[in-house]
């Protein structure tokens, strides 16, 4: 998952304003580039080495089979994108599929890196690139999937779906994990603070961190459950299921504004399950 869970930079300012695929591309390559060790050193444990997690409910693919029959995986190509260090595409790789983990961070990547050397396996196959702008031929995948990695960040989402429906194959799935659309109208607090709504869950403006000079450092994007449903539609996508995980007993581990309290009010995640027309 690379989901934004650290506080804003003490340099950095926090506002809603408009930011395009080409301010929201740079800042959020830059942002990684410079936090994923940070990230990874505190996330590494919960995400695993080779665990397909989907949330920070911690519903893992294993359990949950949302990319099919984790049985049926075999040689199955599959594109994670927005990897990370690639926790998910190893866990793929043990059950005999094929993928390739693509992100926009080359940081990130190396940890994919440092991690298969650790092992001692050979590497996942890495690309990085930005997700509304493949590099890959028409129909060269069965599956693609993404654990919070990508969606959020990008600034033209209805490219991004249109470019993930151009290289899957007729009938290949698309699922992908975002942060609940609703989650915007609450502070991302893990406390009672996190409870009260303080802004227009219809308020598309985008979250940009930017420097003293105004330059964005790191940005996200809202879209609405609407929003995402006529994207994939536009694309050329059937919704099969969304899923919306509720927090387990047990779990006491917060992550950011994720917390067992909120988890017992408000939905967290929602997962988006496609099938390609």
């Amino acid at each position: 998952m690379t989901e934004h869970t650290a506080a804003t930079d003490d340099e950095s300012e926090a506002v809603r304003r408009d930011a395009d695929t080409a301010e929201s591309s740079s800042a959020n390559r830059h942002w990684w580039d410079r936090n994923a060790d940070d990230y990874q050193d505190e996330h590494g444990s919960f995400l695993g080495d080779a665990r397909f997690t989907w949330c920070p409910e911690g519903l893992d693919e294993a359990e949950a089979g949302l990319l099919g029959d984790p049985d049926g995986l075999r040689g199955r190509t599959v594109l994670e994108i927005g990897a990370g260090a690639a926790q998910c595409s190893r866990w793929l790789t043990a059950r005999g599929a094929r993928p390739v983990a693509l992100d926009l961070s080359h940081r990130q990547l190396q940890h994919s890196l440092r991690i298969d050397q650790g092992l001692g396996l050979p590497p996942v196959p890495l690309v990085q690139a930005d997700a509304t702008v493949l590099p890959f031929a028409d129909g060269s995948f069965d599956l693609a999937c993404s654990a919070y990695g990508a969606v959020p960040f990008a600034a033209d989402t209805a490219r991004l779906m249109r470019e993930v429906h151009r290289v899957l194959r007729p009938g290949g799935r698309w699922v992908f994990s975002v942060t609940h659309p609703v989650r915007w109208a609450f502070p991302d607090e893990p406390g009672p603070e996190g409870l009260t709504a303080l802004s227009s869950y219809f308020d598309r403006t985008p979250y940009v961190e930017q420097d003293e000079d105004g330059n964005a450092v790191y940005v996200e994007h809202h879209r609405t459950l609407g929003d995402r449903v006529r994207e994939l539609v536009s694309a050329g996508f059937r919704l099969v299921d969304l899923v919306e995980p509720e927090w387990p007993e047990g779990l006491t581990q917060e992550w950011g504004g994720w917390s067992p309290l909120r988890g017992r009010h408000l939905p967290g995640t929602a997962i988006f399950v496609c099938v390609r027309a």
